[in-house]
């Protein structure tokens, strides 16, 4: 651990919370359909969108017809992604031939099952990787297929998370806005605007952009190696910003060409944060109280800050088992590494490693810098746990914001058992249908991730061939499909149905999921994850939207207060810790409990 570490943490804080203000306000205006002074230059487009489209703004539907049209956007959005990935041999846009008798012998099919996966992944805003991008996916599979559903999905988050602000905010109300209007107006005046000033911001800093084939090259010891190009900083951009995370190479952000200096760095990690920290705010206003917000980023700010410190400080003391092989940690005799550098680029250090593993698994981004398969026991617990708590450390792109109001509903609805009192929150009661709901959102998720990894756990494989195992008549998927054995493998499944189940997309990797049941499985996991937690939070939206709201009495729970933000940290904590503590136990900290006792897996 160093002071520059630290101050590194500090400084990503604080320019997290000068940023919050002023971007929550733009998008309240953007989403309420106020003039911005973007208007004058993308005004026309929106209005264009809306003509071609058919769509009317002012026409607002309620909870059912906006979860419908939610539903028949991702389907068709899904099916349009699956049809690009399987005929990319037909399309343009393909120097190395991929899918083709022409493709390299290194070159990978995209099979259905892998077509399924990566359509749902990008769909649900996962962004999960089966496949690596630069040996399997062509140009036009990238940016038409891939890309383009980086904008929808981050869009599609936003516009549920303000549906639920607007439901929860709104008195004697059927309706909960457009949803065309809310998707088309966060495209149009956030997303794109904001990722072409990041795209060439990282043009400048060395993200290559081109449509170059691949180049053969001979490096000075002799050997042959193919460098790939491609249009990367306009997904990269992207990518960090909608919460997305999919990289365009199979090395994610540690790869050189995504994500080259420092700065590069440090401007991903900020705008992997910016949209989830402004939505929080724009939460306060709709609330007319800034601290109804404030308490909620209040909440998620020190969650965010006891992953990042033991994430960090974990990484710094590395493996204990070094030293009783001579090798002294504390020294700082290689570049002032020290810790435990596997996994991580020299590059960014442990700091800029575990401050980027933090904020990824805060958010539904997934997009990585190290591979936390590599992390220690209780550093790599930090991303796992992360996403367990359903991604409410500001989250993603509106997925982060709706997810914390999830838990604010139960938070007032414990602390009304605890005083005998309704519970109200925003000058609402909160009564049986939302609790239900949001219990019925909790338990999905839960049950996604333990049942799915469960199953993995005990299945056996009858066709070894046919689901890419090793040889053998009955072989154990754990055996199969994983290269470390004991707890770390439970780990590494575990993390991946954690993963997709929280539409975050990052792995533990060490494990191959490009298999039928993996890919269908992962699948199946990553819509639950995204769409059967939407539609019962949608639906509180609705329920909330037509209640009045009652003057508040001297007996009424303040909701923006430190003692209200200690509650929802409580409640976040233990729902997780309830949920998922055995779990968690069989993996990351049996296998610490038995790294300290000389055994690694």
């Amino acid at each position: 651990m160093t002071t520059i570490g630290w101050m590194q943490i500090a400084l990503f804080a604080l320019l997290i919370l000068v940023f919050t203000r002023p971007t929550g306000r733009f998008m309240h205006k953007v989403f309420e359909g106020e003039r911005t002074w973007l208007t004058p230059f993308l005004g026309p487009l929106e209005q264009f969108i809306y003509k071609l489209s058919g769509v009317s703004p002012q026409e607002e539907m309620d909870w059912k017809i906006y979860s419908a049209a939610m539903l028949a956007f991702s389907v068709v959005t899904a099916a349009f992604t699956y049809i690009v990935l399987r005929l990319q041999q037909y399309l343009p846009l393909n120097p190395e031939h991929f899918g083709t008798k022409h493709a390299p012998a290194w070159a990978a099919a995209v099979t259905p099952d892998l077509g399924f996966n990566t359509a749902v992944s990008f769909t649900t805003n996962t962004n999960w990787q089966a496949y690596g991008g630069e040996s399997t996916l062509s140009y036009f599979s990238q940016m038409a297929g891939l890309a383009s559903h980086m904008f929808f999905s981050a869009a599609c988050g936003m516009a549920v998370a303000i549906a639920l602000v607007r439901g929860l905010t709104r008195r004697n109300a059927k309706s909960l806005g457009n949803f065309w209007a809310d998707i088309t107006r966060s495209t149009v005046y956030v997303l794109l605007p904001l990722s072409l000033v990041l795209a060439l911001f990282y043009v400048d800093q060395g993200v290559i952009m081109n449509f170059l084939p691949y180049r053969t090259v001979h490096t000075v010891q002799g050997s042959v190696q193919i460098i790939p190009g491609g249009p990367v900083a306009s997904m990269e951009a992207i990518k960090e910003l909608g919460t997305n995370g999919g990289g365009f190479f199979n090395a994610n952000s540690a790869h050189p060409f995504e994500n080259p200096t420092p700065l590069c760095n440090f401007v991903e990690m900020l705008t992997i944060f910016l949209l989830g920290a402004g939505l929080v705010y724009t939460f306060g206003i709709y609330a007319g109280d800034t601290r109804q917000g404030w308490a909620l980023f209040g909440t998620m700010a020190v969650l965010f800050f006891i992953g990042a410190a033991v994430a960090y400080t974990q990484e710094a003391r590395g493996n204990p088992l070094f030293s009783q092989f001579g090798i002294n940690q504390s020294s700082r005799s290689l570049g002032d590494l020290g810790g435990n550098m596997e996994g991580k680029e020299v590059r960014f250090g442990e700091a800029a490693s575990t401050l980027f593993a933090t904020i990824t698994t805060d958010a539904s981004c997934g997009a990585v810098n190290s591979m936390h398969d590599s992390y220690t026991p209780l550093g790599g617990l930090v991303p796992m746990a992360n996403i367990l708590t359903g991604e409410v450390i500001f989250g993603g792109v509106g997925a982060g914001l709706y997810g914390m109001l999830m838990y604010a509903i139960l938070a007032v609805f414990i602390a009304g058992l605890m005083v005998g009192r309704t519970p109200e929150y925003l000058g609402k009661k909160i009564e049986a249908y939302e609790v239900k709901m949001a219990m019925l959102a909790t338990l999905i998720l839960t049950a996604d991730v333990l049942v799915f990894t469960a199953a993995a756990c005990v299945m056996h494989v009858p066709h070894a061939a046919y689901w890419n195992a090793p040889g053998g008549t009955s072989t154990s998927l754990v055996s199969a499909n994983t290269n470390n054995s004991g707890p770390h493998g439970f780990s590494e499944i575990l993390y991946a149905f954690d993963s997709t189940t929280g539409n975050n997309g990052s792995a533990f990797a060490g494990i191959n999921v490009n298999t039928p049941f993996w890919n269908l499985a992962l699948g199946i996991s990553m819509l639950a994850g995204r769409f059967l937690m939407m539609i019962p939070l949608l639906a509180i939206a609705g329920s909330m939207a037509a209640k009045k709201k009652v003057p508040a009495s001297a007996g009424t729970f303040p909701t923006c207060t430190p003692l209200f933000a200690g509650l929802l940290l409580s409640t976040v904590i233990i729902v997780g810790a309830l949920a998922y503590f055995p779990a968690v136990s069989l993996g990351p900290i049996v296998e610490n409990v038995l790294m300290h006792a000389g055994r690694t897996f």
